[in-house]
């Protein structure tokens, strides 16, 4: 009875003491006892806990800190008074030289550092190189082994006693950049030649010399001069295949040479004279026939002056050809194809005559003339449909034909007289009745006096019309509409006569049918003075027209 009433207390005491009794742990824990604590004691067993350090608070029992004693962090009863920073557990060795914060370098794991060449990249010094295979004390000297200054990524923070040590050359004197990565690869294992950076001016082929001195004969370095004839004057005044002093070739010998030890192949810039096709030879002396090649003419009769005296299809010499091959002819050997420049009188359609000698009949091709008539002369004779050489048609047969062979379509200017509608007639005969087309008069009546002789209304020739027919006709068939300009002969559109009225009907006036030249005034005006004195006394007094 005893023993159950003290278990009974015993319960009652853990699940109400949180709330009867002060908590050592601060106000701020706010968990059950029995997440830490059993009934047996206040003993903690680890294995035993139920409260969930990592869930519960900010920091995370991981690697080395699962196995750590929680009085090792937390020195007081008040949980939440233990620092979270590594600095506040972990002694600093490093006296500060690379900050407070452990994570950086090593894990909860192990304090041993396995991504060294990591951290170095991250702060742009990568280790590479001869740089990886250097202990850390001999870049980062301190009176401790542990202690890593940052000393700067710069060569020369290193380097600076191999810079002023160096005398071949010089670097110091010579005023060499301190950044040694312009000159020395990093990924070398030392300071050889084989590491200088030398691609301002690349050693390749005969350049390709493992003794400096052979070209910096001095120590100091920036006297040696990129240009080739610094170096190679003596092979420029030695070479006497061609002469190159005599010729005055240019002391740049990489205009023509490469780096190819003997100078060979030498490439000539020849574009000044594109050696193409059958200008394509090897050797030089071909063109170039002294040692001057500055004497070579780029002139075509200067090489080929034989060529052109010797030629007999055509003759160019009495013909008179041009002694510039290349107006005629191409690099091709054989000098074919060669193609004339015929512009002057193009070879189109009929013209298009691939035997020169149809239209050039003797050697001499300047001999022929590009007038029509010099080749044309029986076809102008023999034309019968018009005949041209009675007609007087003009020799000159392109003013109407083009080189359509047969002649046809042909096209003739005719703007003398237009061809505009009822003129437009496609049979020339109509209007030339005769073959001499000369004969044909531009005057309208010299086609048109039947129409004019038969015209009744009015009666052109009593009435004394003009037989110039343009003067009231265009070339409208029918002849309508006709424009008279009757003011020429009396006005009728100005004073009294005009009053704002058309004048549609001549017979107003002309009362006489078919006989315009008589007119009738007193019909309209019999108050104006005595009728009698007849309708050719008013326009006597009256040229105008005017009435009043």
């Amino acid at each position: 009875m005893h023993r159950l009433s003290y278990i009974i207390l015993s319960i009652g005491f853990l699940i109400f003491s949180p709330v009867m009794a002060q908590s050592p742990h601060g106000k701020n824990l706010k968990i059950s006892c029995d997440q830490c604590h059993n009934p047996s004691g206040w003993e903690l067993d680890i294995y035993l806990m139920r409260f969930d350090h990592n869930k519960k608070t900010n920091f995370n029992l991981e690697g080395a800190h699962m196995q750590t004693d929680c009085k090792a962090c937390h020195e007081s009863l008040v949980f939440n008074e233990a620092p979270n920073q590594c600095a506040s557990c972990h002694k600093d060795i490093h006296s500060m030289s690379v900050g407070n914060d452990c994570t950086q370098c090593h894990t909860t794991k192990t304090w041993i550092v396995n991504n060294i060449p990591e951290i170095h990249e991250e702060n742009g010094f990568p280790l590479i190189g001869a740089h990886n295979a250097v202990s850390c004390a001999e870049c980062h000297t301190s009176e401790t082994n542990l202690r890593f200054d940052r000393i700067g990524n710069e060569c020369i923070s290193c380097h600076k006693q191999d810079y002023d040590a160096t005398r071949s050359p010089n670097h110091r004197e010579l005023g060499f950049s301190t950044d040694c990565i312009e000159c020395h690869s990093p990924l070398g294992p030392g300071w050889d030649l084989q590491n200088i950076n030398h691609d301002f001016f690349p050693l390749t082929q005969g350049h390709d010399i493992q003794d400096c001195k052979q070209c910096h004969k001095t120590n100091n370095y920036a006297d040696a001069s990129p240009e080739c004839i610094s170096c190679h004057q003596t092979d420029y005044n030695n070479t006497n295949n061609p002469n190159h002093s005599s010729v005055g070739f240019s002391t740049d010998c990489a205009t023509c040479h490469t780096t190819n030890p003997g100078w060979t192949p030498a490439n000539i810039n020849h574009d000044f004279f594109p050696l193409t096709l059958g200008h394509d030879i090897q050797d030089c002396k071909q063109c170039h026939t002294t040692n001057s090649y500055a004497d070579a003419s780029p002139e075509c009769v200067n090489c080929h002056q034989t060529d052109y005296d010797n030629t007999q299809n055509p003759v160019h010499r009495d013909t008179g050809f041009s002694t510039d091959c290349a107006s005629c002819h191409t690099t091709n050997p054989g000098w074919t194809p060669a193609t004339i420049n015929h512009d002057f009188f193009p070879l189109t359609q009929g013209h298009d005559i691939q035997d020169c000698t149809q239209c050039h009949k003797t050697n001499n091709y300047a001999d022929a003339s590009p007038e029509c008539v010099n080749c044309h002369q029986t076809d102008y004779d023999n034309t019968q449909n018009p005949v041209h050489r009675d007609a007087g048609f003009s020799t000159d047969c392109a003013s109407c034909h083009t080189t359509n062979p047969g002649w046809t379509p042909a096209t003739i200017n005719h703007d003398f007289f237009p061809l505009t509608l009822g003129h437009d007639i496609q049979d020339c005969k109509q209007c030339h009745t005769t073959n001499s087309y000369a004969d044909a008069s531009p005057e309208c009546v010299s086609c048109h006096q039947t129409d004019y002789n038969n015209t009744t209304n009015p009666n052109h020739i009593v009435s004394s019309f003009p037989t110039d027919c343009a003067s009231c006709h265009t070339t409208n068939p029918g002849w309508t509409p006709a424009t008279f300009d009757h003011d020429q002969y009396f006005p009728i559109y100005s004073g009294k006569h005009r009053q704002g009225q058309t004048w549609d009907t001549c017979v107003e006036c002309h009362t006489t049918p078919n006989d315009y030249s008589q007119f009738d005034c007193i019909h309209c005006h019999t108050r104006d003075h005595n009728t009698n004195l007849g309708n050719q006394r008013c326009y006597e007094c009256h040229p105008t027209g005017r009435a009043d």
